[in-house]
């Protein structure tokens, strides 16, 4: 489920941010724990100049955050360079950029932030270090989850740029885990045909996407109640769109999984139109580790195309599995 959060002023965004990474220090005590003798964090919070990537990082360990194991939690399988660079480094930064990048197309990345080609590749390849408001432009331009990385660090509510789309994001978080099926019931508003529709009609939802009208009445009740679906004229509108990580709650990210597979399992037993495929093979673990980053690799491209499809004819389910069948040695 995916809401962009572009709109966002990223400047501001990083104003802000660096204040509430303060906390109750002034200004001048920050500056001096991060070890500068002049007044570095007014510069940064007036916005008269700005830190890069790593400097904020650094300055986020200092104040005791432990960002390598912030990260882990971030990343659904935490990347090999993880383990190896330390992330509040120009390198740290320059990996983790390519990760979250990894096969969207550079000419692609610099449409999305209305930075230059040149830029965003010196980034990538750690030729130049982006300054914290261009970090958070790439960030949210390749994951979409810049939210939910603030929150690794501060608390997005107390950010005035991100307060209300936080909140957002939360409800669509709890709709989700209530009712997995508000994230296709958003998306089929989505669709051209409904735009096409005079008015909202009750059921032509739950008709488009396989549920029943009182399922779709629930949903609907709960979208309204989160403030996830406006009324535009006489049909539903949703509110602007961010990337829901449902990994905050493993317990509910769990059952998520399992009732999206369930509904993969009731097509296929019903023969519906779908790509239902399966292979029982036996690999190295070298080349187990390998199609497991070929996965990765393919849901982010997935996310890349889905970001930017146009019109929306379509609401789809991907399912992706692969998993071991016997214990790790």
């Amino acid at each position: 489920m995916r809401i962009c959060a572009m709109d966002l002023n990223f400047e501001l965004v990083g104003r802000d941010f660096l204040r509430v990474l303060r906390g109750p220090r002034s200004q001048l005590a920050f500056s001096r724990l991060l070890g500068y003798r002049t007044n570095v964090a007014y510069t940064w919070e007036s916005g008269r100049r700005w830190p890069t990537a790593a400097e904020v990082l650094r300055a986020a360990a200092r104040v005791r955050h432990d960002v390598r194991a912030a990260l882990r939690t971030f990343f659904a399988s935490p990347p090999s360079w993880l383990a190896r660079l330390d992330p509040a480094t120009p390198k740290g930064v320059a990996a983790m950029l390519s990760e979250v990048c990894a096969n969207i197309p550079i000419v692609e990345l610099a449409r999305r932030t209305g930075r230059s080609r040149y830029a965003v590749a010196r980034w990538l390849a750690g030729a130049a270090e982006p300054r914290l408001p261009d970090f958070l432009r790439l960030f949210e331009a390749a994951s979409l989850r810049l939210l939910d990385f603030i929150a690794l660090f501060v608390e997005p509510s107390l950010l005035p740029s991100t307060s209300s789309a936080w909140k957002m994001l939360e409800a669509h978080r709890r709709a989700v885990y209530e009712l997995p099926f508000t994230s296709a019931v958003l998306r089929a508003m989505d669709l051209s045909d409904y735009a096409k529709l005079e008015k909202h009609e009750p059921g032509w939802i739950a008709r488009r996407i396989g549920i029943t009208r009182d399922e779709e009445a629930r949903c609907l009740s709960v979208l309204e109640a989160g403030g996830q679906i406006l009324r535009n004229g006489a049909r539903w509108e949703p509110s602007p769109e961010l990337t829901v990580d449902t990994r905050k709650d493993q317990r509910a990210e769990r059952t998520l999984k399992e009732t999206w597979a369930k509904v993969g399992l009731q097509r296929l037993a019903d023969a519906a139109p779908g790509l239902f495929s399966f292979n029982v093979f036996a690999v190295s673990h070298r080349d187990y580790e390998r199609l497991r980053e070929l996965h990765r690799n393919y849901f982010r491209q997935l996310r890349s195309i889905v970001a930017v499809s146009q019109p929306s004819e379509r609401v789809v389910v991907a399912n992706v599995q692969l998993f071991p069948l016997d214990p790790d040695p």
